[in-house]
């Protein structure tokens, strides 16, 4: 099937083609799934771009949404898309200021807000955002005179559908050069960017994809991550409308293990993170169990492994790792694919690096975890490990039609349809990522293996030169460190330094049951974290997770902080990246003080 001239002809066909599907999307509302119809939703699109119209706005204009992942997003963002103005999606987690500045900067007309607390966060500056002309509201909010209820913007579309006859004729006149979206980086370093990406960008991206990853009509996915990031705006809304899978909206964040259970989806996209931690659930409930549970557990791990290095080299597994597979299988395995739901045929990572042991794991368990590879600005995905040939340890081989090269210092270079037009009122920036033969600069560093593979070594950025010269690659050795079940973050220092060192986050759950079990008189988390048995039992920990790194990567001081980092502090990006240079600055006197020890 040819890719779509525009999202428009996207979306238009697969209301065509799924129409007598029973769901596109699924929501949970008083404690019930609802179910929204192919033909419902193109009936709530429409009325909602018309009722853009009705707001006054006209072709072209930006259109902010400002909410977590629920239906009325998608009906935002096809209302938007069919009436050919311009979304610009907002984290709901970012700050006043910063939500401000994106609806400044883009100068949007219409703000689709959430609830209240989203609503409050646009009043605070409205004096400064004089091209906004209107805030509707999703959750009603009675006697709120100031915004317009989403409810009340669809009947006005409603009323007005004599007044636009030719909606749909003229939604198809959009094309592949058109602007669909500006999407905002979360920017670990400096003020966001508006990346403007097109409706052939996103086209071509999404038929890329669907080269690599199966997703048909029988498919049925869990949406959580946030649909204001490229990866989940792609991948999980209009790849999977455009193959005919439904679309359910998790009720939060929190609720995502349950809602496993009760959807019991066949694919779910996530960050390393959600990985990571069902991970480390799984090794804390067989470190609870005693020590049976605890060695059959390792053991099952270890004969899991054996047997997925034989599935994935292509060798033929032996008769007795099979019947040892088996039992593994029953005992450990089983048990993890019951908790995401029971159907799940695999699952996508991206956003981060994947610990190659929780990929491993995940794929002993017949779960396997598909890493891929991509940024904002190229509409997301550039790579992506194919179901039926992944090799773990690398983001997989560059989509049909994207180009990959090296660059002489390591830097991955990608150009293809799927590269932005540029950033939005920033010609400079815009020429020095896109070079003058079409290549973007990542700012990455990778490498391409004999089989075409992509593997990521590195932020450009981010490298550590130490002050003996020896360049390190902080991420994988954090990534490593992270794979211990009492560590749940870690950020490695050094730059121009003597030597780096480890700022850990522990798991104050688990550091409070050791220190139980070990009869450890009971304290406050500082105190704990002062204790020298807890602080030389996190330290092996750590270095037994660094074991096989090089000597000169190999942290020589490890300091632990109190609390996990957040976005809410501005430590971490809305996708969870850290935000180094604000961690640095703001532990600069613990890091001097560990230096100085």
């Amino acid at each position: 099937m040819p890719a779509p001239r525009s999202l428009n002809h996207l979306f238009f066909e697969a209301v065509d083609r799924f129409s007598t599907k029973r769901a596109a999307l699924r929501y949970k509302a008083r404690g019930a799934w609802q179910d929204i119809s192919h033909q419902e939703l193109a009936r709530r699109v429409q009325h909602t771009a018309i009722g853009f119209r009705e707001l006054g706005a006209s072709p072209g204009d930006r259109i902010a949404i400002v909410s977590h992942n629920r239906p009325e997003w998608a009906i935002s963002d096809y209302g938007a898309l069919t009436g050919r103005f311009v979304t610009v999606p907002v984290y709901p987690t970012l700050p006043a200021g910063q939500v401000a500045h994106i609806l400044r900067d883009s100068g949007a007309v219409i703000a689709v807000v959430e609830d209240l607390e989203q609503y409050e966060k646009i009043k605070a500056h409205k004096e400064s955002l004089p091209e906004l002309r209107a805030i509707v509201i999703l959750d009603p909010t009675d006697g709120l005179r100031e915004a317009m209820a989403f409810s009340h913007l669809m009947r006005q579309g409603a009323a007005a559908e004599s007044k636009h006859p030719n909606y749909k004729a003229e939604a198809l006149e959009i094309g592949p050069d058109d602007l669909a979206s500006i999407i905002y980086t979360s920017g670990t370093t400096g003020k966001p960017k508006g990346v403007m990406l097109t409706h052939g960008n996103f086209c071509s991206n999404i038929h890329a994809a669907l080269e690599v990853l199966p997703i048909g009509p029988s498919d049925s996915c869990l949406s959580f991550l946030p649909l204001s990031h490229a990866f989940e705006r792609m991948a999980g809304h209009f790849a999977m409308l455009h193959a005919g899978a439904t679309i359910n909206y998790a009720e939060s964040f929190d609720t995502v293990a349950a809602d496993l259970l009760e959807v019991r989806p066949t694919i779910v996209l996530a960050v390393p993170r959600v990985y990571e931690k069902i991970y480390a659930r799984a090794l804390a409930a067989a470190d609870q169990g005693g020590a049976f549970r605890r060695r059959i557990f390792f053991w099952s791990r270890r004969i899991g492994r054996a047997w997925a290095e034989h599935r994935l080299s292509g060798k033929p597994v032996p008769l007795t790792l099979k019947l040892q597979y088996a039992a593994a299988d029953r005992l450990v395995f089983a048990k993890l694919r019951s908790r995401t739901g029971g159907r799940i045929r695999y699952f996508v990572s991206g956003g981060a690096p994947l610990s190659p042991e929780v990929a491993w794991f995940f794929f002993a368990a017949k779960l396997p975890v598909l890493e891929g590879y991509g940024l904002t600005e190229t509409s997301p995905v550039v790579s992506v490990n194919p179901l039926e040939a992944p090799k773990i340890g690398t983001v997989g081989k560059p989509l049909p039609g994207v180009e990959v090269r090296i660059a002489e210092d390591g830097e991955i270079l990608v150009r293809g349809p799927n590269v932005m037009k540029g950033y939005y009122n920033r010609p400079e920036a815009s020429a020095e990522a896109i070079d003058q033969d079409g290549f973007f600069h990542t700012g990455d560093i990778g490498e391409l293996d004999s089989d075409g593979y992509l593997k990521i070594t590195d932020r450009k950025k981010d490298l550590i030169v130490t002050a003996g010269g020896k360049n390190i690659a902080p991420q994988p050795i954090e990534n490593l460190a992270r794979s211990s079940k009492f560590v749940l973050n870690a950020v490695m220092v050094g730059d121009r330094r003597p030597y780096p060192i480890l700022l850990v986050v522990p798991d104050m759950e688990e550091v409070k049951r050791w220190a139980a079990e070990r009869k450890l008189p009971e304290m406050d988390t500082a105190a704990l974290l002062q204790h020298p048995d807890v602080v030389a039992k996190i330290e092996r920990e750590v270095m037994l997770q660094l074991r096989d790194v090089a000597r000169f990567e190999m942290p020589k001081k490890i300091a632990l902080l109190e609390r996990d980092f957040s976005i809410e502090d501005g430590e971490l990006t809305p996708t969870l990246k850290v935000k180094r240079r604000v961690i640095e600055e703001k532990y600069r006197d613990l890091i001097e003080r560990t230096y100085a020890e």
